[in-house]
């Protein structure tokens, strides 16, 4: 999980050394078009060679994601290291520019996009010049302005404002207004639905309807009115949530999407949640058809980097937890039993609750029941622990195989049901909501509320890259971080609930810390991350988020 990347499709200067070649004017005065055997490829194989590139700067941050999007929140907490590293600085909020997560992600959705624009360009030529057809164009080009336009959604959700610049121009230093970032990133994902065909059942590859739930989704953050660079300046510092507000119209663009997708008749829940995840149920290998765009992973030895998820949620497979022969801390760990609790008392045969939160699993390979809860030990994040194949519990963590999913069906049903509610028709959005119930075996609800939205999103999504984003959504994210405070291991007279050995009170010492530290820390400013350094600890000239 440290810096042991290779970089090897661009040198870490490129975010500013100026757009690529292409867009710069040639002795010509050609704005840089000139076609020549350099800017071109010479079929199609090659166009979509060149796209396939821009992956190489997602593959690292499968796990990354977590370690701010769930690690900034109430739901999880990083023992990575020492105190000092960059998952706990995570889970205490004390980030910072030089942070490590914050630095890759800023810097390989940037990377990504140059080399997205870099690829469009040369497809384009190659286009021109008659030696790309047009259905090798589309599934290219449609597949860079998918990546490009995802990259920029995860950057305005997390650091606001960012420089925009894409194939035609623009300053990779001059932040760009909420809206125009939007407007790009609409501008991408209407062109990438256009050209790229529909769904096939292959996860991995960008479809048509991929394009349009990304869309919902980023209708749905667009509509619930992100904070302004102003407005998170004027909350900072201080501890208070600002309002929740809408703009209608987005969100009904956010229902049209979602219904294109639904329409589209391809997709479809699977029947069983708990299949979801885990290497042998990736990529669709079910025929269920409802992971609707994923991440490919093969390993660390075959890809950029591996999908680490089982790896940090699972790092130390059965050393933990009852009949374990050592003590040692996950690389992320779930922030206390409450979170199992109080799920288990409103919904105990929620069918959800057993995969999202393990507080017993059988090893494979001794047979033994291991036990994770207080005093032994905090539940597991169930869905970071492949139990799809034979002895994968001890394996998968080793192997970082597993890919990672972007979208599945189950987000555009409740993209949908959420913006309906948001437009004040909860009875139309009892049917796409209660479709995820149903699996669930859990009640049904003839009109949902906005606060069963808010928690069904987290009954259907834990730990999946949410938490942090959704509260930024609902202007709620230092409340909701401060829900810490009613935890088991909270109070300063935690020891005097239960019985603990040595080395269980060193492990749960840590928890009370980093709970206490949530909770005195999270800041108007964590509505924003800092925006970082470069990848080799240069400045990027890129004007600095409010608090940092």
């Amino acid at each position: 999980m440290k810096k042991n990347l290779l970089f090897a499709a661009l040198a870490a200067s490129t975010l500013l050394t100026g757009l690529a070649s292409c867009s710069d004017d040639d002795n010509n005065g050609n704005g840089g078009n000139q076609i020549d055997n350099t800017n071109v490829v010479n079929d199609d194989a090659g166009a979509l060679s060149l796209v396939n590139g821009v992956y190489s700067h997602w593959q690292p941050l499968s796990s990354s994601f977590s370690f701010i999007i769930e690690l900034n929140s109430n739901k999880l907490i990083s023992f990575e290291g020492e105190e000092g590293e960059p998952g706990p600085v995570n889970s205490r909020f004390e980030q910072q520019p030089t942070t490590w997560y914050q630095v890759k992600i800023f810097n390989h959705l940037f990377l990504g996009i140059v080399q997205a624009n870099e690829a469009i360009t040369t497809v384009t030529n190659s286009y021109n010049a008659g030696k790309v057809t047009k259905n090798g164009y589309d599934a290219a080009v449609g597949k860079a302005r998918f990546l490009r336009g995802l990259a920029y959604l995860k950057l305005v959700q997390l650091w606001g404002e960012v420089p925009v610049f894409t194939e035609e121009g623009g300053s990779k230093t001059e932040r760009q207004s909420i809206d125009a970032v939007f407007n790009q990133i609409v501008s991408d994902l209407t062109s990438a639905e256009s050209l790229l065909k529909d769904y096939n059942g292959d996860p991995r590859v960008p479809s048509k309807q991929a394009a349009q739930g990304i869309l919902a989704r980023a209708y749905l953050v667009w509509g619930d009115n992100p904070l302004s660079q102003s407005e998170v300046a004027a909350i900072a510092e201080t501890q208070t949530d600002p309002a929740f507000t809408t703009t209608p119209s987005r969100l009904e663009k956010a229902v049209e999407y979602a219904n294109k997708v639904i329409a589209s008749g391809l997709l479809a829940l699977d029947a069983d949640y708990n299949k979801l995840w885990g290497r042998e149920y990736e990529s669709n290998k079910r025929g269920t058809n409802e992971h609707l765009f994923t991440i490919a992973h093969d390993g660390d030895e075959y890809d950029a980097q591996g999908n680490h998820q089982t790896h940090c949620s699972w790092t130390f497979p059965f050393q933990n937890g009852e009949n374990g022969s050592g003590y040692n801390e996950n690389h992320t760990e779930v922030a206390d039993d409450d979170l199992y609790d109080e799920w288990n008392a409103e919904y105990p045969n929620d069918k959800r609750l057993a995969e999202t939160y393990f507080t017993s699993i059988v090893n494979p390979e001794d047979h033994l029941t291991y036990h994770y809860y207080s005093p032994i030990y905090t539940p597991v994040n169930g869905k970071g622990v492949d139990q799809s194949y034979e002895d994968s519990e001890n394996l998968e963590i080793t192997h970082n195989s597993v890919d990672r999913i972007e979208i599945r069906y189950a987000e555009v049903l409740l993209t949908k049901a959420e913006a309906l509610v948001q437009l004040g028709r909860n009875s139309e959005a009892a049917e796409p909501f209660n479709q995820l119930r149903k699996r669930a075996g859990i009640e049904t609800v003839s009109a949902p509320t906005f606060d069963q939205i808010k928690r069904e999103w987290d009954y259907e999504f834990t730990y999946e890259q949410f938490s942090a984003l959704n509260s930024y959504r609902w202007k709620d994210l230092i409340s909701s971080v401060k829900k810490v405070a009613n935890y088991k291991h909270f109070a300063d007279d935690w020891k005097s609930k239960l019985t603990y050995t040595a080395p269980q009170e060193a492990f749960f010492t840590k928890i009370h810390n980093h709970l206490r530290a949530k909770y005195n820390n999270v800041r108007g400013k964590h509505y924003r991350q800092p925006i970082p350094t470069g990848l080799s600890g240069e400045s990027l000239g890129i004007e600095q988020n409010p608090g940092y």
